[in-house]
């Protein structure tokens, strides 16, 4: 199965801070899956490394009040593009960022409170229809494990 994976998580540096947030679990996925690489942000057209951004209501502007929200929804687009394109059957996106976010995403006050939402990516992703899951949730997009066989005692 083809699986759409946030960059960072593979270990590329392309994190607003110029890090990477390689996830050696997420790595365990390629024994039986194909990853399909996306950074929305940077498809985007934003620079890294770059100011932090958050996400406050429909709008996402960085720490010094910039509006990058464009960046974002062409970012959206183009990681939903390159879905369609691979026939990505699930995403496996960062969790907490405005762009990937799943579930939570940081408020919008740069404060490192959390709210219930998703990131722009995840967003238009699941509107489309793909599962999103975080990293923590990598397990899930395991296959099940074929069930082996009972031993009896005689």
């Amino acid at each position: 199965m083809n699986i759409l994976v946030s960059t960072c998580l593979l270990g590329l540096p392309c994190r607003y801070d110029g890090e990477s947030r390689l996830c050696p679990e997420v790595l365990e996925l390629m024994k039986v899956h194909h990853l399909v690489p996306v950074c929305p942000e940077t498809i985007g057209g934003l620079a890294t490394p770059r100011p932090p951004a958050e996400r406050r209501g429909e709008r996402v502007v960085t720490r010094e009040g910039r509006d990058v929200t464009e960046e974002y929804r062409r970012g959206a687009e183009a990681a939903l593009t390159l879905c369609r394109l691979f026939d990505c059957k699930a995403a496996l996106l960062k969790e907490r960022s405005p762009s990937c976010g799943c579930g939570f995403i940081h408020n919008g006050l740069f404060d490192g409170g959390l709210i219930e939402g998703d990131g722009v990516t995840a967003e238009l992703l699941r509107e489309h229809g793909v599962p999103v899951y975080g990293e923590s949730e990598w397990k899930k997009l395991l296959p099940p494990e074929t069930e082996k066989p009972k031993k009896y005692k005689y």
